[in-house]
Parts: structure tokens; C-alpha cells; sequence
């Protein structure tokens, strides 16, 4: 009887030369002679297949995070934090990629929301010469990599539209590397680098945009260390809309006649659920993990994040943010948005169930899950370290019950460490609104026709001024969040090189 399916294809050859033939062995030694195959070894030591037929473009990025060694910052499976195909899906439902593929914007906008550092060129926006400067250099150096969207046809392979990292340049053949995804239909192989420029120098019919290239290479530091924007909850399009379109409108009034006119006017119409577009991004591990007390690694981390909210509170809008939400007109209204969510036991049951379903390798599904109790801990001071705060909770599902421990960051309100959770200011609405505002593009405050109040709230909001690690922090939140706003009207895929600060 015949066996159903495929067993691979047969590189056409050429215009492709099959990287293990002996041809290919050669290209590549002399291409390891002349310094342009930097780049490969990274790219290897974390090739993977993808794992859906229409997961190329999330294979292929995640290959080139994890050889860049940017940290995901939540974990993949067990105690480690790896990046996934399956953890690439905040610009587009896994679902749809696995129905239909993603487009290259999409891609682009995923590789901005891990944390990578992109720059992204479609062909109509480059020239084949700029694309050989591009990939030579990433070639010579293990920093920054390259991934192609391209037209398999063009090299005589079945399908489409494909995404794959180059590996490595050969100079004198100009010919490229193509690590193909698709190790289960084509190995790696060489081809002519102008021949990869016609196969990108492509329509994609989803999008009616020409195919391109992206380079990707990691920060200087992590970038959110504190606080991140979430298009995980069907809320985000109506607060990002709000942000963005709402607020400059609202602030033309005449009505804004000084700093806290202008403040309640945005905080009387923001969204319900706000709370669920902008996040504090916790530390989990198991709760076994945690036996072996805090690693050096985790204590930078949360030591980071402290400084970020200290200096958050330091600043003079906070002051402002919280003496109106403390007011009566707002204490209300701040309590229906956010409720008792600022509380550390409901923090502690919301953030347990998520980090349970992270560890156990369903990210997503935490409302699967039931948090049966939970314990703050307050760790003292020893020998100069500073105090630790750890939220303990245990969940349950119908497969089992997991102990999970969230590190929660703290801003000290005294010397000494107290107990039941009160051991100092986590970050709540007033300092999440507080870095919400400051992350907002200038523009937003540019209609208040009051003179006065235009100077004085500019300089409230202003970046300029904020410390160096704040500074950082505010603007990785502005540029998510102007890249949440070209999802929203659908702009991601028109303009690739607009700012996102």
C-alpha cells in the first residue's frame, strides 16, 4: 500500500547549490577564509525546523533571538526562558499564522516586541547593492543577522512566499546562504545573491507590498524592565485609540485651564479596562526553584526594576497623577477600573495563574487555572542586600496543582522591612498611569491652546530630563505603543522605517 504524504523535495539545482555537497563544502570553506561567515555559527548552533507548514517567518525569528541572546523574560518550559515560535504572537493570533502565514510587516512588528533592535526594507525601499553591503556585514559578525522574505519560484522550488536567515556571503561567486526553516522539504543552500534580490523583488498577494529583508540585532539592555504594553486582551485597540486619537482631541477644549484640568480630563474618559493594556512584568519561577533563595541574575533583575519605579515616583507628574486619583471625584472611578487589582493578593492570584500557565507551557490559557491561596513574604535585609518581597501561590487545574513565586519589586517607604505585603509601594495605577503619560508622543499635548498650561504640561511629560534607565523605559513604551497603533489602522505593512519614539 502507498504511504500518504511527502518525504521532502529535491533541491532544483541550479540555481541552488545543496550546502552539504561538495560544491557547497567548498563555497563555504572559502567563505570562512574571507571572513563572511561570521554570522553562521550563532545561526547554527540554534537552526531549527519550523513547526507548522506556514511557520517560516515565526521559525525564523526565533531562531535569530535566540542566537542574538535576547532573553524572552518569561519562561519557555520548566525553569527556562527560550524563545518559541509558539511565545510570537502578540502581533498576530497563532491561529491565523497557522491558517494563512504572516506577512512582513507582522514580522517585523513581532521582532520590535521581543526586544530586538530592527531595521526592515522592502525591495521598492532598497537597492540590491545596499542588500550585499547588508548582508556582507552581518556575515562578518555574529551581532546582527538577516532574514529574507522571498518568492520560492523564482528559484524553481514549490510554494510561495517563504522567510529564512541567511547564514553567510560567498564574495567572489556573490552568492548567499539560505538556512531554510523548511528542513523537512529543502536543506540549506546557496544561491546567486542576485537572484534572492528577484526572489524578494516580489508581490505578496495578502498584502499587495513587495517582499524585503529585515536586519535584527540586540540592545544594549533589556527593553522593558518594569512596565510593557500588552495587545493580549481585546481592550488594547479601544485604549490605544483612546491614547491616541481620543486625548489630543479632549485636550483642544477650552476647557483646560491648568495642569489639573488637562490630567482629568484624560483620566475621566479612560477606558474601564486600561488596566489591561499596560502591565508590570513580573518575575515567576516554581516554587521549587525558589528553595535556592535568589540568584545574581534575578537580583539584578528585580534591583532594575526597583529603580525604575523609584524614579517613576520621583518624578513631578507623578506628584500630580497622584493627588488627582486620590481626590474624591476620582477614588471612584479608580477603584471600578482598576478595583482591588493594585492589592498584592489579587496581583498575587492574577500574576500566580498566568506564570503557571507559562511554566507549564500554556502561556494564554491562565484562566484555565484556579489560584487556591496565596502568601506575601517579606524578606529582611542581610548583610546590605536590600529586602525582597515574594508573592507564593499555589494553582490548580484539572491535571494537577503548581507552586509558583512571583518577585515583586518595591519602592521602600522606611529602613525596615514590615510583613503582610506592606513592606512598601509595588507598582499600582498611579505609577502605571504615571508611565503611561510620559510614554505618549509629544503631539498628543500640542492642541491645549492655553499658552501656560502648553509649557508647563510639556515639561512634566518631557523624556529629556528623566534619568538615563527611566528614559529608556519610557520610550520602549512609546515606540510599542505608536507600533500597537499601526496595527490598529492597519498601517504596520505601509511605512517599515517610520519612528517609533
Amino acid at each position: 500500500m502507498a504511504m500518504a504524504g511527502l518525504y521532502r523535495r529535491i533541491l532544483p539545482s541550479p540555481p541552488a547549490i545543496d550546502f552539504a555537497s561538495s560544491e557547497g563544502k567548498k563555497l563555504f570553506t572559502e567563505a570562512i577564509h574571507n571572513g563572511t561567515m561570521e554570522g553562521f555559527f550563532k545561526l547554527i548552533s540554534y537552526f531549527q525546523t519550523q513547526s507548522e507548514p506556514a511557520y517560516c517567518g515565526l521559525a525564523s525569528l526565533s531562531m535569530v533571538l535566540n542566537a542574538l541572546a535576547i532573553d524572552p523574560g518569561r519562561k519557555w518550559k520548566g525553569p527556562w526562558r527560550w524563545f518559541d515560535e509558539n511565545m510570537l504572537d502578540c502581533c498576530e493570533p497563532l491561529e491565523k499564522v497557522k491558517d494563512k502565514g504572516i506577512p512582513f510587516g507582522k514580522v517585523v512588528c513581532l521582532a520590535h516586541c521581543a526586544g530586538a533592535n530592527v531595521e526592515a526594507f522592502r525591495t521598492n525601499q532598497s537597492t540590491i547593492d545596499d542588500f550585499r553591503k547588508y548582508v556582507m556585514a552581518c556575515s562578518s559578525s555574529d551581532d546582527c543577522h538577516v532574514i529574507s522574505s522571498y518568492n520560492r519560484g523564482t528559484f524553481y522550488q514549490t510554494g510561495t512566499g517563504h522567510f529564512s536567515p541567511i547564514g553567510g556571503y560567498h564574495a567572489e561567486g556573490d552568492m548567499a546562504l539560505i538556512l531554510d526553516v523548511a528542513r523537512f522539504k529543502y536543506p540549506p543552500h546557496w544561491v546567486p545573491l542576485g537572484l534572492l534580490w528577484e526572489a524578494m523583488d516580489t508581490v505578496d498577494e495578502s498584502t499587495g507590498l513587495r517582499r524585503g529583508f529585515m536586519l535584527v540585532s540586540r540592545r544594549q539592555r533589556a527593553p522593558a524592565l518594569l512596565y510593557t504594553l500588552s495587545c493580549k486582551h481585546e481592550s488594547w485597540i479601544t485604549t490605544a485609540k483612546y491614547l491616541m486619537d481620543d486625548v489630543p482631541t479632549l485636550l483642544s477644549s477650552d476647557d483646560m485651564k491648568d495642569v489639573e484640568n488637562v490630567l482629568s480630563a484624560v483620566f475621566t474618559s479612560l477606558p474601564s479596562d486600561f488596566a489591561e493594556f499596560i502591565k508590570w512584568v513580573a518575575e515567576i519561577r516554581r516554587k521549587e526553584d525558589g528553595d535556592q533563595g535568589l540568584s545574581e541574575e534575578e537580583k539584578g533583575r528585580l534591583s532594575s526594576k526597583e529603580d525604575v519605579l523609584k524614579q517613576v515616583q520621583e518624578t513631578g507628574l507623578y506628584k500630580h497623577v497622584t493627588d488627582i486619583l486620590s481626590s474624591e471625584k476620582f477614588v471612584c472611578q479608580v477603584k471600578q477600573t482598576s478595583g482591588d487589582r493594585d492589592s498584592l493578593s489579587n496581583i498575587a492570584a492574577s500574576v500566580c495563574c498566568q506564570g503557571a500557565g507559562i511554566l507549564t507551557g500554556k502561556s494564554g490559557l491562565s484562566d484555565r487555572f484556579c489560584c487556591r491561596e496565596t502568601c506575601v513574604r517579606c524578606y529582611r535585609a542581610i548583610n546590605g542586600e536590600k529586602p525582597v518581597t515574594v508573592v507564593s501561590g499555589t494553582v490548580v487545574n484539572g491535571n494537577g496543582e503548581q507552586g509558583v513565586d512571583m518577585l515583586v519589586p518595591v519602592s521602600q517607604t522606611g529602613p525596615s522591612c514590615c510583613i503582610s505585603g506592606s513592606c512598601g509601594m509595588h507598582p499600582a495605577s498611579n505609577d502605571i498611569l504615571t508611565a503611561l503619560l510620559l510614554a505618549l508622543p509629544s503631539q498628543t499635548w500640542s492642541g491645549i491652546k492655553d499658552e501656560k498650561v502648553l509649557e508647563a504640561i510639556s515639561g512634566l511629560v518631557s523624556t529629556d530630563a528623566l534619568p538615563p534607565l527611566l528614559q529608556e523605559e519610557i520610550l520602549h513604551l512609546r515606540g510599542q505603543l505608536l507600533m500597537l497603533k499601526r496595527c490598529k489602522d492597519n498601517k504596520v505593512e505601509d511605512d517599515l522605517g517610520a519612528p517609533l519614539i
